[in-house]
């Protein structure tokens, strides 16, 4: 039987989530996926300028169904000082959760040190989750990679730092930036962090979980305590009704 996760004070009864996606996690695929099991919804991710902008794009994807509740609220930037507002701002929105994207890898995003980028910034990295974590009274999470490149693994490092500023969780894409979606996910350094006896905040798993098989496999293998489902869910909704 699955275990719940504890993100601060918010308890996930299903630790099998939605992952963000562009394009993808909006409202009405949201609702749908927690129809189907999703145990926590996460937005598509909102640029930090144009949520305190509230330009309409950013107001849309910061809409959410009172059904998903607790739903967390994913941000991307590389202020410290407009990421802390922004996400005060969805606290008011009514963010159980704020999540902060570390794994984008797209050029736009990476281009202006935010997304995947960070994860050669860790010092801008453990700024920008201070200040985030200090701007609202919610629970602040990050979803990551490995690191930029298989050269720069620096996943632990950042764990550790942003552990130490007071995130609550932790959501690893087992791929580096250079791999964007190609190759396999590797899970090796998740299971180590999982299972790190100095790691107090959950970890979750992502990247190639298409099957309740899989995510089975995954839970007994490495250890996390809760996987994401991305681009598996794409056309496969109901995936969340197989756990």
């Amino acid at each position: 039987m699955l275990k719940p996760i504890q993100i601060g004070p918010v308890t996930i009864d299903e630790p099998v989530l939605l992952a963000p996606m562009t394009g993808v996690t909006d409202k009405p695929f949201r609702v749908l996926v927690r129809r189907y099991g999703s145990g926590l919804n996460v937005t598509e991710m909102i640029a930090s300028e144009a949520a305190i902008r509230e330009t309409r794009q950013s107001v849309q994807k910061a809409e959410w169904d009172p059904s998903e509740n607790p739903v967390s609220m994913q941000l991307v930037g590389c202020d410290p000082a407009s990421m802390g507002e922004a996400a005060k701002l969805q606290e008011g929105n009514g963010a159980a959760i704020i999540d902060i994207n570390f794994g984008c890898p797209v050029r736009k995003v990476v281009g202006q040190l935010a997304g995947s980028a960070l994860m050669r910034e860790v010092p801008l990295a453990t700024r920008l989750m201070e200040a985030t974590v200090n701007a609202v009274d919610v629970p602040v999470t990050v979803k990551t990679r490995l690191g930029w490149d298989e050269h720069t693994i620096k996943i632990k490092e950042v764990a550790y730092r942003l552990q130490d500023v007071g995130i609550k969780a932790l959501s690893i894409h087992g791929r580096t930036r250079k791999q964007m979606y190609k190759g396999s996910a590797d899970w090796t350094l998740i299971g180590e962090l999982a299972q790190d006896p100095n790691i107090e905040i959950p970890i979750i798993g992502n990247g190639d979980v298409d099957s309740a098989d899989r995510a089975k496999l995954m839970f007994d293998q490495y250890g996390v305590q809760g996987i994401m489902i991305g681009r598996a869910s794409i056309g496969y909704p109901w995936i969340f009704r197989e756990f």
